[in-house]
């Protein structure tokens, strides 16, 4: 994590490589299988699109590009049945969030003050996201595309 007037354009680019060019040729390459199968994608970005997180703008940015990448397939492939969401994480207490807990890039005051702005007052799971993403998989949403579901604990409100 750290501020973007820190990150270098090179390392910028890669991340956007690694983030939407990998996203948009995993689906294109996908595309005439979802198109048979009328399939649903579901992406998980951030929900740091919605709320800014000072020292994670790289991380907002580049899964912003997949975002907008959602939103347009979502448009373009519903004609052939084809559903394209996203799902954003909030604050975890595994993953990403556990390993800069434990390199201590993330200490306990930059918790406190995130915790305070979680109106739930709980950080979420790798099982909160799961369930978010297997829900917007399934039939039960199939009158849903083009969306993004914050799974936040109400971070974003």
């Amino acid at each position: 994590m750290t501020h973007l007037s820190r990150v270098t354009p090179a390392f910028f680019t890669e991340q956007l490589n690694q983030e939407a060019a990998a996203f948009f040729t995993l689906v294109h390459t996908a595309l005439p299988a979802l198109r048979a199968s009328s399939g649903s994608v579901v992406a998980v970005t951030t929900a740091a699109t919605d709320r800014f997180p000072v020292r994670d703008g790289l991380s907002a940015g580049t899964k912003g590009a997949v975002e907008q990448l959602v939103r347009g397939f979502a448009a373009e492939e519903g004609r052939y049945g084809v559903r394209f969401n996203a799902v954003g994480p909030g604050m975890l207490t595994d993953g990403m969030a556990e390993r800069l807990i434990s390199s201590a890039e993330l200490d306990q005051g930059a918790l406190d003050v995130t915790m305070s702005r979680i109106p739930l007052k709980r950080f979420g799971s790798a099982a909160d996201i799961a369930e978010a993403v297997c829900f917007l998989a399934s039939d039960a949403a199939g009158f849903i595309s083009g969306q993004k579901l914050n799974v936040d604990g109400g971070y974003t409100v």
